[in-house]
């Protein structure tokens, strides 16, 4: 035996060994996802650590992923174009910064899971441990449970360890849905450790009184259904999951009727649910900061500069078309509308396969169109669990390639 099958046979286990510990640090990664008070988080620091450390340990980047590289890197140039364009950059390298992170984040999860398929579980896993801690302290913050819990509300709006409730509510919705998939076709020994915990999720997606959020979870969990009765073809299957799915509409009606017994829960509910609030229009309300911005951005090919938006108009961009035209210029447009178009096409394409990796898809894949629909009236362009989701699609789209070669190559 040479000295170099030596080595070679002491290295795999080393490297077998690290490798198993990386996926470990992959879980707290995605568990310190739902804790992002100021930017840059603990999430970019360590993410930004463990990319790395992955990277050197020989993650590769696959064919079917590097497209997501190139069109986030381009992305990101338009982004870092967009500063020249500001007077005073202020925080303006900041936000770009951690806008690069957030996109090689997408393209580290897509890879990790094109390489692994089983770290899907562990990546979702880990968000709903994550969500369901910080759903409930936005709970407790709410009712100011403890001396300083309002620490995790604001506006009288549960926020948990968020910096805002429009961004706390989205971040519970694909958790939420992963629970409500594994309660609709799981093991029923299960159900009530899945009950509990969406229920809680549940209560903290109202509790944020993010409008975007409720349309978020009411858009997804519909799709969620419609898309399993499309899925399963047995008429007993698909009558369970419609029982299921209508006894868990009766208890979130009663649960909703419980909590506007609260006079704090029903004023601002009944403030939260007019179709346009005060600042969505009159003069330089969202809707007309919508039409001035893109006029503005037509005239401006490399864009205004982060956070520059709001220094003109009062408020930020609060639509996430706009804000890639504003913050990355059109070339950055181009390329974030493309990652969407290529994200939903893939999901498309593979959503009703019968695979390991369905169930995930399925769930991201939802999430991530009901994400588009609220981009119109919210920016989500520095939502790390977006980031996630477009990893997530394409991970399943890299692992359905590498599914089909192995099929060609054994033909």
């Amino acid at each position: 035996m040479t000295a170099a099958a030596d080595v070679s046979r002491v290295a795999q286990p080393q490297l077998a060994t690290l490798r198993l510990i990386g996926t470990g640090c992959i879980a707290l990664g995605v568990f310190l996802s739902g804790f992002v008070i100021d930017e840059p988080a603990p999430y970019e620091l360590w993410l930004a650590l463990l990319i790395g450390v992955w990277f050197v340990l020989g993650l590769k980047i696959s064919r079917s992923v590097a497209p997501l590289l190139v069109l986030f890197v381009t992305f990101n140039v338009g982004g870092m174009l967009s500063l020249t364009q500001m007077r005073d950059l202020a925080d303006g390298p900041i936000y770009s910064a951690v806008s690069t992170f957030l996109a090689l984040s997408a393209v580290f999860y897509a890879a990790i899971i094109g390489d692994n398929e089983k770290r899907l579980t562990l990546i979702f896993n880990a968000w709903v441990i994550a969500a369901i801690i910080t759903a409930s302290l936005g709970i407790l913050g709410y009712f100011h449970a403890f001396p300083g819990a309002e620490a995790f509300t604001r506006y009288d709006r549960a926020m948990g360890v968020f910096q805002d409730p429009n961004v706390f509510g989205p971040y519970l919705v694909a958790p939420a849905l992963f629970l409500l998939h594994g309660s609709l076709i799981g093991n029923f020994r299960k159900a009530p450790l899945r009950a509990a915990g969406l229920a809680i999720l549940l209560f903290g997606i109202f509790l944020s009184f993010s409008r975007a959020a409720w349309a978020l979870f009411a858009f997804s969990a519909i799709a969620l259904v419609f898309f399993m009765l499309l899925k399963h073809r047995s008429n007993a299957f698909r009558l369970r999951i419609m029982a299921l799915s209508l006894a868990a509409v009766i208890l979130a009606f009663v649960g909703l009727i419980v909590a506007l017994q609260f006079h704090q829960v029903s004023d601002l509910f009944s403030t939260r649910t007019q179709l346009v609030q005060d600042y969505d229009g009159g003069h330089l309300g969202r809707f007309e900061r919508h039409r001035l911005g893109f006029m503005l951005s037509m005239e401006r090919p490399l864009g205004i500069g982060p956070l520059v938006f709001s220094t003109l108009f009062r408020e930020d961009e609060h639509n996430i078309w706009l804000k890639s035209l504003t913050t990355y210029g059109w070339l950055g447009f181009f390329c974030w509308v493309s990652v969407i178009v290529w994200t939903i096409y893939i999901g498309f394409r593979n959503v009703l396969k019968d695979r390991p990796w369905q169930p995930f898809l399925l769930v991201a894949w939802i999430t991530i169109l009901g994400h588009v629909g609220i981009g119109n009236v919210i920016d989500t362009d520095h939502w790390r669990h977006l980031y996630m989701l477009i990893g997530i699609v394409w991970g399943c789209g890299a692992l359905e390639h590498r599914r089909s070669a192995r099929l060609r190559a054994g033909a």
